[in-house]
């Protein structure tokens, strides 16, 4: 008998077969056209990202990826329930000496955190994050496909592009499927700037602060990465009502007690800064108080809990012994069930991915087909090495560098399959072909709903600064059913300890 899951997971199969044959019905004259309409709104809506100052359109693939509401409702509840038990890691690593272990901040940076992680920050904690996860939702085992790979818990990116690249194919693409099979219900899914504003705006109101005026913190004038806050800081203004404005770090300043911004009183920061980033400013002579007292009032979103945002903090979610002495037994089988074998590599015993104990560096070295290696810090997929693909002795010298002292910390981590699309593009020789593109989810969740960002690359480290592609995921409806309206209901276990979000079966 076939489970409701897996029912769940075959009409997205059929849902999906649908697309991807209303896409092959359109007359490659009108593909063309398509994909060039699609480049030209691209450039035109700013779908940019930075290289030394100089502006790249990001590509965008062409073929949206659908899934049900079901579906859905169960990503967002996963993504909340692991969500909320990342906004706790700082009581664990303050508390645990083998959490603060395997998270180990640099002196200085934890000092910020022991400071600036006061009772009101415990109540009233806000963290705006965006997962990367893969899943394949045409499959009936797409509720066990759902891995997430990595955590990211401050100064997300795809503010802008996120929304963008969806209205881009909305008005160019599914109307040219729906000529094409009159019963596709396919529509795009919750916009990232209404859910990150209304973030925002509740913990104004939660903090007491009467005013809305918002300030958009981050490198400005780097000259690198997506070039989006500008675009955002327009948007939420003429849209949401919310006063906005955008600044670098050096251009903030303390009045009393009150941090400004061209004399302007700023009542919360949405920041893109880390506090590593923050101490290099200082270092080189940047005024670092205004953040500083920023912090100290809980006027920082991402809070001061983002600090914790590593690659290692799955190793804290998933090791048999720390999720014995924090965790339910529902967390933990939430976590076996879609967080991959992840430990800081180091001269250590530790469970291995079958279960038992072992060396982790000779289990390394041994299992290089089966890993993957990552800087525990790092973003952008710099760095990151595929295991089947390297030669045993460049691994071996990541390893051994891995392990000097002194320097940057890595992760090994289960190799995680990623999913293929076929997309339709223009090939160098002028020919319209499908090609296979991996494919990486980023999944924000919040309160309100579930945003969504799909990266696509032909290589196997997917990611916009890698000069990946993005794609756009949809939601799917099967023909003859009633859309209702309303936020997605999901059914799940009861809230685990500290958390606000139930652990979804």
């Amino acid at each position: 008998m076939l489970t409701p899951v897996r029912e769940t997971g075959l009409a997205g199969a059929r849902l999906a077969a649908r697309v991807q044959q209303a896409m092959h019905q359109i007359p490659e004259a009108e593909l063309r056209e398509l994909l060039a309409e699609i480049e030209r709104r691209a450039r035109a809506e700013h779908l940019v990202y930075l290289r030394d100052d100089v502006e790249e359109t990001i590509r965008l693939l062409p073929t949206p990826i659908p899934a049900l509401p079901d579906q859905l409702a169960y990503v967002r509840a996963a993504t909340l329930a692991l969500h909320g038990a990342l906004k706790r890691l700082p009581e664990l690593y303050l508390e645990d000496p083998d959490v603060r272990a395997v998270l180990a901040l640099p002196d200085r940076e934890e000092a910020w955190l022991r400071r600036y992680w006061t009772p009101a920050v415990s109540e009233q904690n806000t963290v705006v994050g965006r997962h990367d996860a893969v899943i394949e939702f045409g499959s009936a085992g797409w509720k066990e496909s759902l891995q997430f790979l990595e955590p990211n818990l401050g100064g997300i990116g795809g503010l802008h592009l996120i929304p963008t690249a969806s209205h881009i194919l909305a008005s160019v693409v599914l109307p040219a499927l729906r000529a094409r099979d009159a019963q596709l219900e396919l529509e795009t899914g919750q916009d990232l700037r209404a859910l990150l504003i209304q973030d925002l705006i509740d913990h104004l109101e939660a903090t007491g602060r009467p005013g809305r005026t918002v300030c958009f913190v981050e490198p400005k004038y780097a000259g690198y990465g997506p070039d989006e806050q500008g675009e955002l800081a327009r948007y939420v203004h003429e849209h949401f009502g919310v006063e906005v404005c955008h600044a670098d770090p050096a251009e903030l300043a303390l009045e009393g007690d009150e941090v400004t911004y061209q004399g302007r009183v700023i009542d919360l920061i949405y920041r893109d800064y880390a506090v590593e980033d923050l101490l290099e400013l200082e270092a080189e002579g940047v005024d670092i108080r205004p953040m500083q007292q920023a912090f100290a009032s809980n006027r920082v979103v991402s809070s001061i809990a983002a600090e914790l945002d590593q690659k290692s903090c799955w190793e804290v979610l998933g090791d048999p012994v720390l999720g014995r002495r924090h965790f339910s037994g529902e967390e933990r089988g939430f976590f076996r069930r879609h967080l991959p074998w992840t430990r800081v590599l180091r001269p250590a015993t530790t469970t291995l991915p079958d279960g038992s104990r072992g060396n982790l560096v000779d289990y390394v070295l041994g299992a290089r087909k089966d890993l993957v290696l990552k800087p525990n810090r790092s973003y952008g997929g710099t760095g990151v090495t595929i295991g089947p693909v390297t030669a045993d002795a460049e691994w071996k010298r990541l390893v051994d560098t891995a392990l000097a002292p002194g320097g940057e910390r890595w992760v090994a981590q289960r190799l995680v399959p990623l999913p293929v699309y076929q997309f339709p593009t223009l090939g160098a020789d002028g020919r319209l072909h499908d090609q296979p593109f991996y494919v990486v989810y980023g999944f924000a969740p919040s309160a309100y709903g579930l945003a969504t960002l799909g990266r696509a690359s032909q290589a196997q480290v997917v990611n916009v600064a890698q000069r990946g592609g993005m794609c756009v995921l949809v939601v799917g409806h099967p023909p003859g059913q009633i859309v209702q309206a309303g936020p997605p209901v999901h059914v799940g276990l009861p809230a685990p300890k500290g958390a606000g979000a139930p652990v979804p079966r």
